[in-house]
């Protein structure tokens, strides 16, 4: 009997945390979109776009800045599970760029947030080098050491070049209404040229 009744609140105490995983996701996924359009969007305008009542928000995020360090937290992590993906380690530097490329442009409407939104140049978060840098300044060192990519130059620039170049496709697919594909495809054309030694 004691076994079961310790089966079950195991149960009903996984489904909950299930609940909250959904609902707090919910929620950033909203904001994130809502955001996008919106700078100033109130928490109230959030828990609508979520579904959720204003009270279901305030206990996850009692504070707007509370949100915001939580899509960051969230941005962060989605970045450093796609620098994963793009395998950074594998094949010819130019290579591993597209493909990191391919990864983070997905990303697109999260990342441009901190760009965008005025209030993320307060978050501790943004100026932090995350082990995701590390692995694509290693990138960018490795092209120049074997040649593929442009040694006459900063590591570090070519790693804001890369950025500058998605920034513009972002800007491109979002404001002016160019196909992802193309605005993708623009980006690596021009990413390559930029970097090619």
């Amino acid at each position: 009997m004691g076994s079961e009744h310790t089966a079950a609140h195991r149960a009903a105490t996984t489904s909950e945390s299930a609940t909250r995983a959904r609902t707090r996701r919910a929620i950033l996924d909203a904001a994130v979109s809502l955001l996008s359009t919106d700078h100033a969007a109130s928490l109230g305008d959030v828990a609508e776009a979520a579904g959720v009542g204003r009270t279901t928000v305030h206990r996850y995020f009692p504070e707007r800045s509370d949100l915001l360090a939580a899509i960051g937290a969230d941005v962060r992590e989605r970045v450093a599970a796609a620098t994963d993906r793009a395998r950074l380690d594998e094949g010819p530097a130019p290579e591993a760029m597209e493909r990191l490329c391919l990864e983070y442009f997905e990303l697109g409407d999260r990342l441009m947030l901190l760009y965008d939104v005025p209030q993320f140049i307060a978050w501790s978060g943004i100026e932090e080098e995350t082990p995701a840098d590390l692995a694509v300044l290693a990138l960018v060192r490795r092209g120049q050491e074997e040649g593929s990519l442009d040694g006459t130059v900063d590591v570090s620039w070519l790693q804001e070049v890369m950025w500058a170049m998605l920034y513009t496709a972002w800007l491109q697919a979002r404001d002016r209404g160019t196909p992802k594909h193309t605005s993708l495809s623009l980006c690596l054309h021009t990413l390559r040229k930029a970097t090619a030694p």
